[in-house]
């Protein structure tokens, strides 16, 4: 899959393609609808799929301190596109001046000048140039104009994760952050996934016989609420059942809010400075205090279990 950071990437030669526009976060069961359908059509007509993002977010130009939390980094949602076939992603930097580019000239500029758009798919929300003021009404009359077709994909799915509403990023981040889980997991179509570094902690797991990888998360990452949850930690090409923690370690009256993943039945892992990836599962239970640090140890070792049988992990 060819990546391009700025229209100038473009090779000039670039032919007649099928586009779809938006951030794109998560790449979550709607996203896949509209890019399935974007690859679809990019197959009946025998040219490229190209999915065209933004970076930084456009909340975060528009109203500075507003991003959202983070579904997928840009390079995570780079790997789940490509896994959707689609043969170009084009990161367009989103600059203050960039968000002032009047629907008609957007469409001119990106869709028409650069990537020939032949059909461009959108969901029904779907809204574009300065102030958002360009609906999928405006960019189907632009096509009549320019030369291409449009078509909306709807992304209503009654009752995934008990709501009947359309499957979004804001139903994926509401349901992560109140460390529901599983059913952010039923509107990405996979385990929410948490990115960062590896970072020396306090070494009280390591003390007690029970190490954790504690992450630096990726900018803006969306962390569930604080809790305990089943899961799995991938480092160093390794796929490992693992017992997560989200929180500020209530039992060692802890301030700062961590996430700590201690892969089952392993104490030989060296994560220093290595980057992880975190997906949750489902939630155990909450962060809580212990009257002793037996108490802490014995509800460790239940956690442990619990966290065996619900990713078969052992």
């Amino acid at each position: 899959m060819q990546r391009w950071r700025d229209m100038a990437d473009i090779p000039g030669d670039f032919g007649r393609s099928v586009v779809t526009i938006g951030s794109y976060d998560g790449v979550h069961r709607g996203h896949q609808l509209i890019i399935g359908r974007t690859v679809t059509r990019a197959r009946e007509l025998g040219v490229p799929a190209v999915v065209v993002t933004f970076d930084p977010h456009p909340k975060e130009v528009t109203r500075p301190g507003s991003h959202p939390p983070l579904l997928a980094p840009h390079p995570r949602r780079a790997e789940l596109l490509a896994g959707l076939g689609v043969d170009a992603v084009l990161v367009l930097p989103f600059t203050r001046e960039f968000s002032k580019l009047p629907a008609p000239e957007f469409v001119v500029k990106v869709l028409v000048e650069k990537l020939h758009a032949r059909v461009v798919v959108e969901g029904p929300n779907f809204r574009f140039g300065h102030r958002a003021a360009g609906t999928v009404e405006t960019l189907a009359e632009l096509g009549e104009t320019y030369g291409f077709d449009v078509e909306v994909v709807d992304l209503f799915e009654r009752g995934v994760a008990g709501h009947d509403e359309p499957l979004s990023s804001s139903l994926a981040r509401r349901l992560i952050a109140e460390g529901d889980v599983a059913g952010a997991a039923q509107v990405l179509g996979r385990p929410h996934r948490v990115e960062g570094t590896v970072v020396t902690g306090a070494r009280r797991g390591r003390e007690l016989g029970i190490p954790t990888a504690n992450l630096d998360p990726v900018p803006h990452s969306a962390i569930p609420a604080d809790g305990v949850y089943a899961g799995w930690l991938t480092a160093a090409g390794q796929r490992m059942p693992a017992a997560i923690s989200v929180g500020t370690n209530p039992h060692f009256q802890g301030t700062a809010r961590t996430v700590e993943a201690h892969a089952l039945d392993r104490t030989d892992l060296d994560l220093y400075g290595q980057s992880v990836a975190v997906d949750f599962h489902s939630f155990v239970r909450g962060q809580e205090s212990f009257p002793t640090l037996e108490a802490l140890l014995e509800r460790i070792a239940d956690d442990i279990r619990r966290v065996r049988e619900l990713t078969n992990g052992g």
